[in-house]
């Protein structure tokens, strides 16, 4: 019934009223007033976020009495990644429904390891590494789940069960715990069975993984108010896969991180542009907040012979990078998209090109071979062309830009005034080869 710490393989959501005595009964009803409770399980269904529901009655529940959703992430990583986006917009459609959302994260289970969908056990991370990775994921997890100044949205809470584990003793545990456990139900776990079946098998450490789960609702009742007042509710998200079966959230080169310093906002958005038309309008659904009816608009368009390529994709790699690094980070990505486009004539800066420097071919040079250099000599050294007459000729054929701007003259040097920020040039010869060039 617990959310499985994996992110987005067999993740799932457990909901549970809120005890609304003493104090929190005003703080309740004043975040109902604000944000009027809403049919969060209408909302996930219509959006494809739903997969399976342990109650009929959450429904009705969801537009009665404020409710609890939390969701588990383990730091496995420093940034969560596309994948775990889900999950994130699973709990950003609680709150706006008018329900708190609750970030759980991992400080004590991620020491531990999740078994599930794993053929071997997790490497142990060490202890610095695990806090260093704890402080990245609680840094994205609050900023994305913070609601708009007066929205009258719940506050997110984000909690870390290394506060009630990280001082609790081996015989604690067994007592207060353990003892609570069946084997038999805990050996027919899928996650389990298969490891027992591997080679492998599963260590002590990973088995009793369920049980930590566990005890996070049993802590978060006792010490939150949270009451139970029928079988608790729970619900699962289905994965994010492409079309083809395949998951979405890693690309060739490795995890799209959400963290704008592992992977920056332009390349975040240029992975969700080139979406495959099969897949756009199914990621827009569950990935977006947009309307259903502008969705199924744009679905119409794409069957339409004056439909403009792409568009779909367009407003899901801004939609999805506008929730995830903000008005800036979309701005950056967008000016950065402009910037290294084919025959583009933005006027650029050193923020944009470094944002994209991840996708474009760069050089570095000693300042002294660029600054006061004949273009035709730095070309041939970062290799953009074979030789220097072949610059000039291009060049006389006007495929010579500089900063994006066109270079006339085949004798050209380049300049202090060149550089942007003393320290970047980006040269174009034709329109797709690029090269951004580093001043060392």
């Amino acid at each position: 019934m617990r959310q499985p710490w994996r992110g987005l393989a067999s993740s799932s959501l457990r909901a549970a009223a809120v005890d609304v005595e003493q104090q929190q009964a005003a703080a309740s009803a004043a975040a109902a007033a604000a944000a009027p409770l809403q049919d969060v399980v209408a909302a996930l269904r219509s959006r494809g976020l739903l997969q399976d529901v342990t109650s009929p009655d959450l429904a009705a529940v969801s537009t009665q009495e404020q409710l609890l959703a939390y969701c588990g992430f383990d730091p496995t990583a420093e940034s969560l990644h596309l994948g775990n986006l889900l999950g994130i917009i699973v709990l950003a459609w609680f709150q706006r429904c008018g329900h708190r959302p609750v970030a759980l994260l991992g400080g004590a289970t991620g020491r531990v390891g999740d078994p599930s969908g794993k053929s071997a056990e997790r490497p142990v991370l060490s202890e610095k590494v695990i806090e260093r990775n704890v402080a990245g994921i609680e840094r994205t997890l609050r900023t994305l789940l913070q609601p708009p100044p007066g929205s009258g949205l719940p506050e997110p809470l984000v909690l870390n069960n290394l506060d009630w584990f990280g001082g609790m003793g081996l015989l604690t545990f067994l007592r207060e715990i353990g003892k609570y456990a069946r084997v038999g139900t805990m050996l027919a776990k899928e996650s389990v069975r298969k490891r027992m079946e591997s080679d492998t098998g599963i260590s002590y450490t990973e088995f009793t993984y369920q049980l930590l789960q566990g005890y996070d609702f049993v802590h978060m009742r006792r010490q939150y108010g949270v009451r139970v007042q029928e079988p608790c509710f729970g619900l699962t998200f289905p994965l994010l896969l492409k079309a083809d079966g395949s998951k979405f959230g890693k690309s060739e080169s490795g995890a799209l991180w959400l963290n704008g310093d592992m992977m920056s906002p332009y390349q975040f958005y240029q992975f969700l542009f080139k979406t495959a038309d099969a897949d756009v309008l199914k990621f827009l659904r569950m990935l977006t907040f947009l309307p259903l009816e502008e969705i199924e608009a744009l679905g119409a368009s794409m069957q339409s012979p004056g439909y403009v390529a792409n568009t779909a994709q367009r407003r899901l790699a801004e939609e999805v990078t506008r929730f995830v690094h903000g008005e800036e980070g979309l701005r950056q990505a967008l000016k950065a998209t402009e910037a290294l486009a084919p025959g583009a004539a933005t006027k650029l800066d050193a923020d944009s090109l470094e944002a994209a420097a991840g996708d474009a071919p760069s050089a570095s040079l000693p300042r002294d071979q660029v600054v006061g250099a004949p273009l035709a000599d730095v070309m041939v050294a970062v290799g953009m062309q074979p030789s220097k007459a072949a610059v000039r000729r291009m060049i006389k054929g006007g495929g010579v830009r500089v900063n994006n701007e066109k270079v006339d003259d085949e004798l050209a040097a380049l300049g202090e005034d060149d550089l942007i920020d003393g320290r970047l040039v980006l040269i174009a010869a034709g329109k797709k080869n690029k090269m951004l060039v580093r001043v060392a």
